[in-house]
Protein backbone atom coordinates (compact mmCIF):
# COMPACT_ATOMS: atom_id res chain seq x y z
CA UNK A 1 0.00 0.00 0.00
CA UNK A 2 1.26 3.39 -1.18
CA UNK A 3 0.27 7.09 -0.59
CA UNK A 4 -0.35 8.66 -3.32
CA UNK A 5 -0.55 12.35 -4.03
CA UNK A 6 -0.20 14.92 -7.57
CA UNK A 7 2.77 17.52 -7.38
CA UNK A 8 2.47 20.40 -9.50
CA UNK A 9 4.83 23.30 -10.21
CA UNK A 10 1.94 25.88 -10.76
CA UNK A 11 2.99 27.10 -14.00
CA UNK A 12 1.36 29.48 -16.15
CA UNK A 13 1.78 30.89 -19.83
CA UNK A 14 -0.59 33.62 -21.69
CA UNK A 15 -0.29 31.06 -24.09
CA UNK A 16 -3.40 30.36 -26.22
CA UNK A 17 -2.53 26.95 -25.58
CA UNK A 18 -2.53 26.90 -21.69
CA UNK A 19 -5.35 26.13 -19.53
CA UNK A 20 -3.58 28.56 -16.84
CA UNK A 21 -2.60 31.56 -18.15
CA UNK A 22 -2.26 33.85 -15.32
CA UNK A 23 -1.32 33.21 -11.44
CA UNK A 24 -4.82 33.44 -10.71
CA UNK A 25 -5.55 30.60 -13.10
CA UNK A 26 -2.85 28.62 -11.11
CA UNK A 27 -3.84 29.30 -7.82
CA UNK A 28 -7.98 28.86 -8.66
CA UNK A 29 -7.18 25.88 -10.40
CA UNK A 30 -5.14 24.15 -7.51
CA UNK A 31 -7.68 24.55 -5.15
CA UNK A 32 -9.87 22.94 -7.82
CA UNK A 33 -7.68 20.11 -8.42
CA UNK A 34 -6.99 19.07 -4.63
CA UNK A 35 -10.52 18.98 -4.05
CA UNK A 36 -11.40 16.95 -7.30
CA UNK A 37 -8.31 14.66 -5.86
CA UNK A 38 -9.45 13.93 -2.67
CA UNK A 39 -13.13 13.10 -4.26
CA UNK A 40 -11.20 10.80 -6.72
CA UNK A 41 -9.64 9.40 -3.59
CA UNK A 42 -6.26 10.36 -3.83
CA UNK A 43 -4.04 10.87 -0.65
CA UNK A 44 -2.06 14.21 -1.05
CA UNK A 45 -1.51 17.60 -2.87
CA UNK A 46 1.39 19.17 -2.89
CA UNK A 47 3.02 22.13 -4.66
CA UNK A 48 5.77 23.30 -5.49
CA UNK A 49 7.42 26.47 -4.93
CA UNK A 50 9.77 29.01 -7.05
CA UNK A 51 10.65 32.55 -6.97
CA UNK A 52 10.90 35.15 -9.65
CA UNK A 53 9.29 32.35 -11.93
CA UNK A 54 5.40 32.10 -13.57
CA UNK A 55 5.01 29.62 -11.05
CA UNK A 56 3.61 29.12 -7.66
CA UNK A 57 5.71 30.61 -5.04
CA UNK A 58 4.24 31.78 -1.55
CA UNK A 59 2.76 29.12 -0.51
CA UNK A 60 1.01 29.55 2.38
CA UNK A 61 -2.06 30.81 1.04
CA UNK A 62 -2.66 28.23 -1.15
CA UNK A 63 -2.17 25.73 1.36
CA UNK A 64 -4.47 27.39 3.82
CA UNK A 65 -7.27 27.97 1.16
CA UNK A 66 -7.05 23.88 0.16
CA UNK A 67 -6.90 23.35 4.09
CA UNK A 68 -10.43 24.85 4.51
CA UNK A 69 -12.06 23.80 0.97
CA UNK A 70 -11.22 19.98 1.97
CA UNK A 71 -11.88 17.39 5.21
CA UNK A 72 -9.06 14.83 4.41
CA UNK A 73 -6.55 14.97 1.68
CA UNK A 74 -2.86 15.86 2.76
CA UNK A 75 -1.87 19.04 1.83
CA UNK A 76 2.15 19.41 0.86
CA UNK A 77 4.97 21.16 -0.55
CA UNK A 78 8.04 19.51 -2.72
CA UNK A 79 10.13 22.16 -1.80
CA UNK A 80 10.00 25.44 0.13
CA UNK A 81 13.51 26.76 -0.69
CA UNK A 82 14.82 27.54 2.86
CA UNK A 83 17.53 30.17 1.19
CA UNK A 84 14.38 32.66 1.00
CA UNK A 85 12.35 31.90 4.37
CA UNK A 86 12.55 33.54 7.84
CA UNK A 87 11.91 30.86 10.14
CA UNK A 88 10.07 32.46 12.47
CA UNK A 89 7.75 33.76 10.43
CA UNK A 90 7.28 30.85 8.26
CA UNK A 91 6.43 29.14 12.11
CA UNK A 92 3.39 30.92 12.40
CA UNK A 93 2.24 30.99 8.50
CA UNK A 94 2.59 27.12 9.15
CA UNK A 95 1.52 26.58 12.19
CA UNK A 96 -1.91 28.57 10.99
CA UNK A 97 -2.11 26.46 7.60
CA UNK A 98 -1.66 23.43 9.81
CA UNK A 99 -4.73 24.19 12.11
CA UNK A 100 -7.01 25.00 9.26
CA UNK A 101 -6.75 22.00 7.53
CA UNK A 102 -6.82 20.36 10.96
CA UNK A 103 -3.49 18.89 10.59
CA UNK A 104 -2.93 17.96 7.24
CA UNK A 105 -0.17 19.97 6.02
CA UNK A 106 2.66 17.77 5.32
CA UNK A 107 5.82 20.68 4.53
CA UNK A 108 8.86 19.65 2.00
CA UNK A 109 11.33 22.09 2.53
CA UNK A 110 15.50 22.16 1.33
CA UNK A 111 18.34 23.95 0.76
CA UNK A 112 16.39 24.86 -3.11
CA UNK A 113 17.77 24.26 -6.20
CA UNK A 114 19.39 26.95 -9.01
CA UNK A 115 16.74 29.71 -9.26
CA UNK A 116 15.68 32.21 -12.17
CA UNK A 117 17.88 35.18 -10.78
CA UNK A 118 21.56 35.21 -9.27
CA UNK A 119 21.38 34.93 -5.87
CA UNK A 120 17.97 35.22 -5.75
CA UNK A 121 17.95 35.07 -1.55
CA UNK A 122 19.77 38.38 -1.51
CA UNK A 123 16.74 40.53 -2.39
CA UNK A 124 14.83 38.60 0.47
CA UNK A 125 17.50 40.00 2.54
CA UNK A 126 19.59 37.08 3.56
CA UNK A 127 23.63 36.79 3.27
CA UNK A 128 25.46 33.55 4.60
CA UNK A 129 27.25 34.08 7.36
CA UNK A 130 31.04 33.58 7.28
CA UNK A 131 32.16 30.26 6.45
CA UNK A 132 28.70 29.37 4.81
CA UNK A 133 27.64 29.20 1.48
CA UNK A 134 24.21 29.45 0.19
CA UNK A 135 23.56 25.75 1.11
CA UNK A 136 24.63 25.87 4.23
CA UNK A 137 22.63 28.88 4.88
CA UNK A 138 19.16 27.42 3.77
CA UNK A 139 20.31 24.38 6.19
CA UNK A 140 20.66 26.73 9.20
CA UNK A 141 17.19 28.44 8.12
CA UNK A 142 15.79 24.70 8.35
CA UNK A 143 17.34 23.89 11.23
CA UNK A 144 16.04 27.33 13.45
CA UNK A 145 12.40 26.32 11.86
CA UNK A 146 12.32 22.64 13.56
CA UNK A 147 13.50 24.08 16.93
CA UNK A 148 10.38 26.82 16.36
CA UNK A 149 8.12 24.26 15.61
CA UNK A 150 9.36 22.58 19.31
CA UNK A 151 6.75 24.98 20.63
CA UNK A 152 9.02 25.77 23.43
CA UNK A 153 9.36 29.37 24.93
CA UNK A 154 12.45 31.39 24.00
CA UNK A 155 10.95 34.85 24.10
CA UNK A 156 11.48 37.12 27.42
CA UNK A 157 7.52 38.62 27.84
CA UNK A 158 7.39 42.56 28.12
CA UNK A 159 6.48 43.07 31.70
CA UNK A 160 3.54 45.98 30.86
CA UNK A 161 2.43 44.00 28.21
CA UNK A 162 -0.78 44.99 26.34
CA UNK A 163 -2.55 41.52 26.64
CA UNK A 164 -2.14 39.18 29.70
CA UNK A 165 0.91 36.80 28.66
CA UNK A 166 0.84 32.82 30.11
CA UNK A 167 3.50 32.38 32.47
CA UNK A 168 7.15 32.40 31.09
CA UNK A 169 9.15 32.28 28.02
CA UNK A 170 6.73 32.75 25.26
CA UNK A 171 6.29 30.71 21.67
CA UNK A 172 5.69 31.95 18.72
CA UNK A 173 1.62 31.48 17.85
CA UNK A 174 -0.17 30.02 16.58
CA UNK A 175 1.44 26.77 17.69
CA UNK A 176 -0.01 23.72 15.86
CA UNK A 177 1.39 20.80 18.25
CA UNK A 178 2.53 17.61 16.06
CA UNK A 179 3.25 19.45 12.41
CA UNK A 180 7.07 19.23 13.68
CA UNK A 181 6.67 15.44 12.82
CA UNK A 182 5.40 16.49 9.24
CA UNK A 183 8.27 18.08 8.12
CA UNK A 184 10.20 16.89 4.69
CA UNK A 185 13.48 17.53 3.96
CA UNK A 186 14.22 17.17 0.04
CA UNK A 187 17.24 15.50 -0.54
CA UNK A 188 19.45 15.17 -3.60
CA UNK A 189 22.07 13.08 -2.40
CA UNK A 190 23.05 10.53 0.40
CA UNK A 191 24.78 12.93 2.70
CA UNK A 192 21.99 15.34 3.07
CA UNK A 193 19.65 12.49 3.19
CA UNK A 194 21.55 10.99 6.18
CA UNK A 195 21.63 14.88 7.76
CA UNK A 196 17.70 14.63 7.44
CA UNK A 197 17.14 11.27 8.97
CA UNK A 198 19.25 12.81 12.11
CA UNK A 199 17.49 15.43 12.52
CA UNK A 200 14.23 13.75 12.62
CA UNK A 201 12.95 14.69 8.83
CA UNK A 202 11.19 12.98 6.41
CA UNK A 203 12.45 12.17 3.05
CA UNK A 204 11.67 13.74 -0.02
CA UNK A 205 13.21 12.51 -3.23
CA UNK A 206 12.50 13.57 -6.55
CA UNK A 207 13.01 13.31 -10.46
CA UNK A 208 16.30 14.63 -10.14
CA UNK A 209 19.57 13.61 -7.92
CA UNK A 210 23.60 14.08 -7.69
CA UNK A 211 24.70 11.65 -9.96
CA UNK A 212 26.64 9.60 -7.47
CA UNK A 213 27.32 6.61 -9.11
CA UNK A 214 26.55 6.49 -12.49
CA UNK A 215 23.60 3.92 -11.90
CA UNK A 216 19.93 4.48 -13.00
CA UNK A 217 18.04 7.09 -11.30
CA UNK A 218 15.87 4.99 -9.52
CA UNK A 219 18.67 2.58 -8.28
CA UNK A 220 20.59 5.78 -6.41
CA UNK A 221 17.47 6.74 -5.07
CA UNK A 222 16.68 3.64 -3.73
CA UNK A 223 20.15 3.60 -2.35
CA UNK A 224 19.86 7.07 -0.88
CA UNK A 225 16.69 5.85 0.88
CA UNK A 226 18.41 2.73 2.62
CA UNK A 227 21.12 5.12 4.04
CA UNK A 228 18.21 7.50 5.06
CA UNK A 229 16.84 4.73 7.17
CA UNK A 230 20.23 3.28 7.87
CA UNK A 231 20.67 7.11 9.76
CA UNK A 232 17.00 7.67 11.04
CA UNK A 233 17.82 3.88 13.22
CA UNK A 234 21.14 5.20 14.11
CA UNK A 235 19.76 8.23 14.95
CA UNK A 236 17.31 6.49 17.64
CA UNK A 237 14.11 8.04 16.98
CA UNK A 238 11.21 6.47 17.72
CA UNK A 239 8.65 7.27 15.24
CA UNK A 240 8.23 5.72 11.51
CA UNK A 241 9.91 8.10 9.26
CA UNK A 242 7.72 8.75 6.04
CA UNK A 243 9.82 8.87 2.50
CA UNK A 244 8.22 9.85 -0.90
CA UNK A 245 9.74 9.77 -4.57
CA UNK A 246 8.31 11.69 -7.30
CA UNK A 247 7.60 11.04 -10.80
CA UNK A 248 6.26 11.84 -14.31
CA UNK A 249 3.89 8.59 -14.96
CA UNK A 250 1.27 8.86 -17.83
CA UNK A 251 -1.23 5.72 -18.54
CA UNK A 252 -1.81 6.63 -22.02
CA UNK A 253 -5.79 5.18 -22.33
CA UNK A 254 -6.97 7.66 -25.36
CA UNK A 255 -6.22 9.81 -28.04
CA UNK A 256 -5.53 12.64 -25.93
CA UNK A 257 -2.97 10.98 -23.57
CA UNK A 258 -1.02 9.65 -27.15
CA UNK A 259 -1.39 12.93 -28.69
CA UNK A 260 -0.03 14.79 -25.08
CA UNK A 261 2.76 11.87 -23.95
CA UNK A 262 2.80 8.96 -26.61
CA UNK A 263 5.74 9.91 -28.29
CA UNK A 264 8.35 8.26 -26.25
CA UNK A 265 10.43 10.88 -25.98
CA UNK A 266 11.66 11.08 -22.19
CA UNK A 267 12.18 6.92 -22.13
CA UNK A 268 15.66 7.32 -20.60
CA UNK A 269 17.67 9.26 -17.65
CA UNK A 270 19.37 11.95 -18.43
CA UNK A 271 22.43 13.93 -17.26
CA UNK A 272 23.07 17.54 -16.81
CA UNK A 273 25.05 19.81 -14.54
CA UNK A 274 23.25 21.99 -12.07
CA UNK A 275 26.39 23.96 -11.85
CA UNK A 276 29.89 24.10 -13.11
CA UNK A 277 30.77 20.79 -10.30
CA UNK A 278 27.53 19.31 -9.76
CA UNK A 279 26.92 16.47 -11.85
CA UNK A 280 22.66 15.78 -11.84
CA UNK A 281 20.57 12.80 -13.05
CA UNK A 282 17.38 13.62 -14.02
CA UNK A 283 14.88 10.54 -13.95
CA UNK A 284 12.81 9.54 -16.95
CA UNK A 285 9.07 9.88 -17.43
CA UNK A 286 6.78 7.09 -17.50
CA UNK A 287 3.93 7.11 -20.17
CA UNK A 288 2.25 3.73 -21.60
CA UNK A 289 -1.06 1.68 -21.70
CA UNK A 290 -2.13 0.63 -18.90
CA UNK A 291 -0.30 -3.03 -18.79
CA UNK A 292 2.67 -2.10 -19.94
CA UNK A 293 2.88 0.68 -17.43
CA UNK A 294 2.35 -1.65 -14.55
CA UNK A 295 5.43 -3.72 -16.16
CA UNK A 296 7.99 -1.16 -15.97
CA UNK A 297 7.30 0.74 -12.15
CA UNK A 298 7.37 -2.98 -10.95
CA UNK A 299 10.92 -2.71 -11.70
CA UNK A 300 11.60 0.86 -10.44
CA UNK A 301 13.40 -0.01 -7.05
CA UNK A 302 13.03 3.76 -5.40
CA UNK A 303 9.14 3.36 -5.99
CA UNK A 304 9.30 0.03 -3.99
CA UNK A 305 11.68 1.65 -1.31
CA UNK A 306 8.81 4.88 -0.59
CA UNK A 307 6.04 4.70 1.16
CA UNK A 308 4.63 7.95 -0.82
CA UNK A 309 4.16 8.42 -4.35
CA UNK A 310 3.88 11.60 -6.04
CA UNK A 311 2.79 11.82 -9.32
CA UNK A 312 3.89 15.46 -11.05
CA UNK A 313 1.12 16.81 -13.56
CA UNK A 314 0.73 18.91 -16.17
CA UNK A 315 -0.81 21.58 -14.08
CA UNK A 316 -1.51 24.05 -17.94
CA UNK A 317 -3.46 21.04 -19.39
CA UNK A 318 -6.39 21.90 -16.67
CA UNK A 319 -7.94 20.52 -14.07
CA UNK A 320 -10.67 18.01 -16.04
CA UNK A 321 -7.84 16.45 -17.89
CA UNK A 322 -5.14 16.45 -14.62
CA UNK A 323 -8.11 14.59 -12.54
CA UNK A 324 -8.08 12.38 -15.56
CA UNK A 325 -5.06 11.52 -15.32
CA UNK A 326 -4.99 11.17 -11.32
CA UNK A 327 -8.16 8.99 -11.88
CA UNK A 328 -6.41 6.38 -14.88
CA UNK A 329 -3.21 5.76 -12.02
CA UNK A 330 -5.31 5.08 -8.67
CA UNK A 331 -7.80 2.72 -10.96
CA UNK A 332 -6.20 1.39 -13.58
CA UNK A 333 -2.60 1.18 -12.29
CA UNK A 334 -2.27 1.38 -8.59
CA UNK A 335 -4.40 -1.60 -7.86
CA UNK A 336 -2.34 -4.05 -10.10
CA UNK A 337 1.24 -2.92 -8.21
CA UNK A 338 -0.33 -3.48 -4.93
CA UNK A 339 -0.91 -0.03 -3.98
CA UNK A 340 -4.37 0.35 -3.33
Amino acid sequence: MKKIGFLSFGHWTPSPQSQARSAADVLLQSIDLAVEAEHLGMDGAYFRVHHFAQQLASPFPLLAAVGAKTRKIEIGTAVIDMRYENPHYMAEDAGAADLISGGRLQLGISRGSPEQVIDGWRYFGYRPIEGEDDADMGRRHAEEFLELLRGKGFAQPNPRPMFTNPPGLLRLEPYSAGLRDRIWWGSASNATAAWAAKLGMNLQTSTLKFDETGEPLHIQQAAQIRAFRGAWKEAGHTRTPRISVSRSIFALIDDRDRGYFGRGSQEEDKIGFLDEDTRAIFGRSYAAEPDILIEQLRKDEAIAEADTLLLTIPNQLGVSYNAHVIEAILTMVAPALGWR
